[in-house]
């Protein structure tokens, strides 16, 4: 198992948590896709909850939630914050406890403002 292999394990076990109740479109090796339960009121289409994908130089977390709610992410550690690329994607090579247990904060508190 590659170091990418296990970060994308440990953070797919993160999203997968926070995802009871939510539509699991793909789970497969480097790439899970969750959507939310309900379309989007405009497209019709089905409204996005995060991925965890496997690039070519580090694993992508998107949590698009914080695209609608940016304010989720208020607090958010330096450390994960220089992780941060855009408004809801997190980049990573490796594990690291700390910031995964912060991105697990994040992530419920995420699926939290959904209900």
């Amino acid at each position: 198992m590659t170091e990418f292999d296990a970060v994308h394990q440990e953070l797919r076990a993160i999203m997968l948590d926070a995802a009871a109740g939510l539509v699991i479109v793909r789970d497969a090796p480097g790439d899970l896709v969750v959507h939310r339960d309900t379309a989007d009121p405009k497209s019709g289409q089905p409204q996005w909850f995060g991925t965890v994908t496997i690039k070519k130089s580090y694993v992508a977390y998107h949590l698009i939630p914080l695209y609608d709610d940016p304010a989720l992410a208020d607090g958010l550690s330096d450390a994960l914050a220089k992780r941060r690329q855009g408004k809801t994607c997190f980049n990573f090579k490796t594990r690291d406890a700390a910031l995964f247990a912060e991105v697990r904060a994040l992530t419920q508190r995420a699926r939290a403002a959904l209900r």
